[in-house]
């Protein structure tokens, strides 16, 4: 962090990243918005508190998550992710604060056999993906001055995430727990992201970055790391998605290439491993 205390303004504060992002700029004038205080689907209440706080930085971190429930909820998913962004850029350009928003590697397809770069064409396949593309849209109509850090499997200090489900399960007794193995990603920590946002303050960098961990895994061997990080013994079989079937399709390729910060020579990203043990040496209960 930058020694310049900066006034930020955090929205979806109560959430995984949320929480770690009002913790890791604690040292900043922070206003930390959750939806009880901030309906980011009122463009005039989210003018109004962007008036008020007068921050530099917006952090935009709220937004509709349940890739399932986005599937039977499309009115509120497109509200919350497409209409919110676009409320937040709008205020954000009105009372020139910068604005780095949190995306998602739903936005693309999940297929190939490469990690996608941040210049590859969108295609998501979900109403999750879909209305998370909306507000990446939406933001580079409205706001010029932004920066949309798409994250993936993403985990943090009191969940929920599948880190969290894991360490639940793999202190239960019972059969060989069955975790898909041809699903690929990088596993990230909120840590991580707040981190490479805090690098990201101290520069004037504008467009699209993503900020997943370096290093690549299934869920399946994710899960092999968790229980051998935490000492559990609990067995893990590799089992393939078709057997687990969901209303939104999983990407099998979740794989994000980090060529937007390699190519502005910014720090690289520390390797999931190195923050999955990093997790867990300080937060053993999750």
């Amino acid at each position: 962090m930058g020694a310049v205390r900066r006034r930020i303004l955090i929205t979806g504060a109560a959430g995984m990243l949320g929480r770690t992002l009002c913790r890791r700029f604690g040292a900043h004038a922070v206003v930390a918005a959750d939806r009880a205080r901030l309906d980011i689907g009122s463009l005039a209440n989210v003018v109004a508190a962007v008036a008020e706080a007068r921050p530099e930085v917006v952090i935009h971190a709220a937004a509709m998550t349940a890739v399932d429930r986005c599937e039977s909820e499309r009115d509120a998913a497109f509200a919350a992710n497409a209409i919110g962004a676009a409320n937040v850029a709008i205020a954000c350009q009105r009372h020139g604060a910068r604005l780095i928003a949190i995306s998602t590697d739903y936005v693309f397809a999940g297929t190939g056999d490469r990690p996608h770069h941040e210049w590859d064409p969108t295609a998501p396949r979900t109403v999750y993906g879909q209305s998370k593309l909306a507000g990446e849209e939406a933001i580079r109509a409205h706001c010029p001055d932004h920066v949309i850090a798409r994250v993936a499997w993403l985990y943090g200090p009191g969940g929920p995430s599948f880190v969290h489900t894991m360490l639940k399960w793999g202190t239960q007794s019972g059969p060989a727990l069955k975790v898909v193995d041809d699903q690929i990603g990088n596993p990230t920590s909120t840590t991580a992201v707040a981190d490479a946002l805090a690098v990201l303050l101290d520069t004037s960098i504008a467009g699209t970055i993503h900020l997943t961990c370096e290093g690549e895994a299934t869920w399946y061997a994710f899960t092999r790391a968790i229980f051998a990080a935490r000492g559990l013994a609990r067995a893990v079989e590799p089992c393939l998605t078709a057997e687990y079937p969901r209303p939104a399709p999983r990407p099998a390729n979740s794989r994000l290439e980090k060529r937007v910060l390699r190519l502005h020579g910014l720090p690289a990203m520390p390797t999931w491993q190195e923050s999955l043990r990093q997790f867990v040496t300080e937060f053993p209960n999750g």
